[in-house]
Order: C-alpha cells, then structure tokens, then sequence
C-alpha cells in the first residue's frame, strides 16, 4: 500500500483507456488488462476511466474489488480521471 502513495509520475505504466466503453465491455476490459499484466509480471498498472458521469470509474472500482490479482487502487492524485493499481507478480 506504501508503494502507491509513493507515486508521482505515471507515464512509464501500462495504461488501459476506457473512453467510449460502456459497463459491460469495460469489466472484461479491465479483467484482460489485469491478466495480462499479472502474465508479463508488471506491478502498477493506470486505469484511465475519465471524470464524466461517474459510471465507468464505479464499474472500474467494482471490478478491481472483485478481481483476486489486485493488492490495491488508488484514484490518482493529479488526475481524478485515473486509477492507480498495484497487482500481484
């Protein structure tokens, strides 16, 4: 969990845009994101779900509680349009 608060600068994370998505598509969006990672054993990943009506930053956080690869998530402190993840290696 200290590892997230430590963070300032994402650029150099894997990111995955989830403008234009809708509920569905954005859960296994997420999930495949999150697989994939944990597969190439990336740590910290960024979600970008945007500000807008809220809808794709709940599902986004919904799906994270509900994923058993995530340690931990954060909205990012620069950007509320962005979630920090930190998942198993």
């Amino acid at each position: 969990m200290s590892k997230l608060n430590e963070i300032v600068f994402i650029n150099s994370f894997p990111k995955l845009d989830l403008h234009g998505f809708d509920r569905d598509s954005a859960r296994v969006a997420i999930n495949d994101f999150i697989n994939d990672n944990h597969i190439m054993q990336n740590e910290l990943l960024v979600i970008i779900h945007g500000v807008g009506t809220g809808i794709i930053k709940e599902e986004t956080h919904k799906t994270l509680k509900q994923n058993h690869l995530v340690l931990d998530y954060k909205i990012d402190y620069f950007n509320e349009g962005c979630t920090i993840i930190q998942i198993k290696i």
